[in-house]
């Protein structure tokens, strides 16, 4: 055989977490067949449910037929399943994800999941990582007995079939009406394996809640999906993970072990599905097996392009990077680099979503974990393997996966697939003569314009490999301090200086707070509504607001309640800006040595990096929080960021967060002037939300800063 005497890959403590036996395992390739395994497993359970995820949306139907049957929305099927199980509880924890998401998510999950269904389905938000990090799993577990994961959430805009039809109307869901074709993939385990995702998920909702769900019950049998046909039996499942170091837990990165031992140990083919391609690890590893004159050819299956204005313009650029780095590397043609297009014309491109690494025909990986540097170290994450060593099933359950994966590309059957690869003894050599009209795969050029990859000046910056401090993470992109500025200041700077810091301490420590709320400014608001020169004194408060360090996200809904949400909007995106020049006006006045001397330890972090690239560090600092609004702006004026960076960088990195409070500002509105029983529930689920947001990143920051100042050594290099 072509991987005899070759040693074993998996190994505790290294590259995954642990073993474990599952008495079957079931392969769902796209979201159709996962929704529906998912259902009917879920109409079996007894004891618990838990669903781990990057997101969910309860609006969404996991069944879509033709035959006119009603489809199965998720949040009222897990609230029926709890309600006709007595004992059984659903527990539903997902990313507490970060307000550049806010527009593509379900508005209010918590009031959906939370209160509107049955008690015993339990949903929370995690928020338990570092700044700028998220959750990234995809895991369900139904009574310690059976388990799902891989790349697919529960969520919209995900569900497919493997004929990923150019044009098909099931592919619909509210907020992402007629989507393209979506690729991913799942994996099922039952048995030990199972239990040991259990485990895995009731250590996260601990983290999450403090509280431990109990473990389920050991009677009964397996809730396996009576649709999902088992590929495999009695084998060893790999439990691998990425963690970050975080509130005093150890930094894991068995994902990022994993793949460099697969890697390392591949002799003929290494084929890759992935959403992206930019960790640099990955990506010199790859390099240094093309150019192996033995090593094995590899095969990288990818998305045309990345989701959204944002990731085109930050992680293809990335990916371009990497895609130069190893077509030079690849000195023997053993290179293919491709994207699915959809069966039809083959005009359209399927979205590729999975994360599948298959190493000859002994190694199988099928998890969450992107081939990215946040998903080697940042995000949390959690992938399967399976390992065939001397098993001739779990060989050919591998090789028939893969080829299944080709087949489903390529618009041929698995049989033709095989076929081809044995006469042509090469992967890539069946790609590229299975190639044709409809399902293809199709060389992917992958290149950025020029301009995009001068901007992007940074990878870790977009793509961080681990945690750093909000400081540190801008702070690669400060200049030093020039050489003027070493002089001392006059004492106008720093009468400017202790006078904003009054401002600030006369808001916290005294009454100030409490007579300048909500209630006052919506009085004043409405007073101003009608009045000529509304524009004027809204921008104007705006800029006082600063000043004083009121929290501008109550300036804003109070803006929304007042005005029309297009106009709030124009509103509260001048105000902001209003504010935010104002500041750095004062900042630069200042100057970076006065902020140094009199801001404290934590400051004096930020104030040390921000404007060879400012603009990138300005979006980045609006979109994670990092500091209070207020403080961002006056650091930046004393770092000497541009002000056209900084005006344009807050207009990039403010408007998602403005445009979504002004629709929630909006609706809260509308249900203060139109009370009754489901407004006001509306307004209480705001009320609630906002204020849990703003203690819940108070708290958060606050604990960090702690932490981070107890730990520090003494000296200029804490931190």
């Amino acid at each position: 055989m072509e991987d005899a005497g070759i040693g074993r890959i998996l190994a505790e403590g290294r590259n995954c977490w642990k073993t474990a036996r599952a008495d079957r395992v079931g392969f769902l390739v796209d979201a159709a067949s996962y929704f529906a395994a998912f259902a009917d497993a879920v109409r079996q359970a007894r004891h618990s449910i838990f669903i781990i995820g990057w997101d969910i949306d309860s609006r969404i139907a996991l069944t879509r037929g033709t035959n006119g049957t009603e489809p199965l929305k998720l949040g009222d099927f897990l609230s029926d399943a709890v309600a006709r199980k007595r004992g059984l509880n659903a527990y539903v924890l997902i990313w507490n994800f970060a307000m550049i998401y806010a527009l593509e998510r379900e508005f209010l999950p918590v009031f959906k999941l939370g209160w509107r269904t049955h008690p015993r389905l339990h949903f929370q938000l995690d928020g338990n990582h570092p700044v700028g990090a998220s959750h990234h799993q995809k895991i369900v577990v139904i009574d310690d007995k059976l388990a799902f994961a891989g790349g697919i959430d529960l969520t919209k805009c995900r569900w497919d079939t493997p004929e990923h039809l150019e044009r098909d109307n099931r592919r619909y869901d509210p907020g992402c009406s007629y989507y393209s074709p979506f690729h991913d993939v799942q994996m099922a385990v039952d048995g030990d394996a199972a239990a040991a995702l259990g485990e895995l998920a009731r250590e996260r909702w601990r983290r999450a809640t403090g509280r431990t769900p109990a473990r389920a019950k050991p009677a009964g049998d397996s809730p396996w999906p009576a649709g999902l046909t088992p590929v495999l039996e009695n084998a060893l499942i790999g439990i691998s993970r990425t963690e970050p170091a975080h509130r005093g837990y150890p930094e894991i990165r068995e994902v990022e072990a994993l793949h460099f031992d697969a890697i390392r140990a591949a002799r003929r083919t290494i084929y890759i599905e992935n959403q992206y391609l930019t960790s640099s690890a990955i990506c010199e590893l790859l390099a240094a097996r093309l150019q192996d004159r033995d090593g094995p050819e590899v095969v990288i299956v990818l998305p045309l392009k990345s989701s959204g204005w944002l990731e085109e313009n930050t992680m293809d650029a990335l990916r371009a990077r990497t895609l130069r780095r190893l077509r030079e590397a690849d000195r023997f043609g053993r290179l293919r680099v491709c994207y699915p297009t959809a069966n039809g014309s083959g005009s359209s491109w399927v979205n590729v979503h999975s994360k599948v690494t298959v190493i000859d025909n002994r190694f199988l990986r099928i998890g969450s974990a992107n081939l990215s540097n946040r998903s080697m170290g940042f995000d949390t994450e959690c992938d399967l393997s399976i390992e065939a060593e001397d098993n001739p099933d779990a060989r050919n359950a591998i090789v028939g996966f893969r080829n299944r994966l080709l087949a489903e590309h390529l618009g041929v059957s698995p049989e033709r697939i095989a076929d081809m690869i044995d006469s042509r003894k090469s992967v890539a050599g069946a790609i590229d003569a299975l190639n044709g009209p409809g399902s293809s795969l199709r060389p992917l050029d992958g290149s950025a314009p020029d301009v995009t990859e001068e901007w992007l000046c940074d990878a870790p910056f977009v793509d961080p490999e681990r945690p750093a401090e909000p400081a540190e993470l801008v702070g690669r992109y400060l200049p030093e301090e020039s050489g003027h500025s070493g002089r001392l200041l006059s004492l106008g700077s720093a009468a400017i200086l202790f006078a904003l810091l009054a401002l600030a301490a006369a808001w916290h420590w005294t009454g100030l707070r409490h007579w300048l709320n909500l209630d006052t400014i919506l009085h004043w608001a409405s007073a101003v509504r009608s009045h000529p020169a509304a524009p004027i004194l809204v921008i104007g408060a705006y800029a006082l607001g600063g000043l004083i360090v009121f929290p501008v996200t109550l300036l804003m809904i109070a803006t929304a309640i007042t005005f029309s949400p297009f106009i709030a909007f124009v509103y509260s995106l001048l105000g902001c800006l209003a504010s935010a020049v104002t500041l750095y006006g004062l900042g630069r006045m200042t100057g970076r040595r006065m902020v140094r001397r009199f801001a404290g330890p934590g400051l004096n972090r930020l104030s040390r990096q921000l404007a060879r690239r400012g603009l990138l560090a300005v979006i980045t600092i609006r979109v994670l929080p990092v500091a209070p609004y207020t403080v961002v702006n006056f650091i930046a004026g004393a770092s000497h960021i541009g002000l056209r960076d900084f005006v344009l960088g807050s207009v990039i990195g403010l408007t998602p967060g403005i445009f979504a409070i002004t629709i929630l500002g909006d609706r809260l509105g509308n249900s203060i002037r139109h009370p009754g029983l489901l407004n006001l529930s509306v307004v209480a689920g705001l009320v609630v939300l906002f204020a849990g947001l703003n203690v819940l990143v108070r708290h958060r920051l606050g604990r960090r800063k702690n932490e981070v100042d107890s730990a520090a050594p003494p000296g200029p290099g804490a931190g």
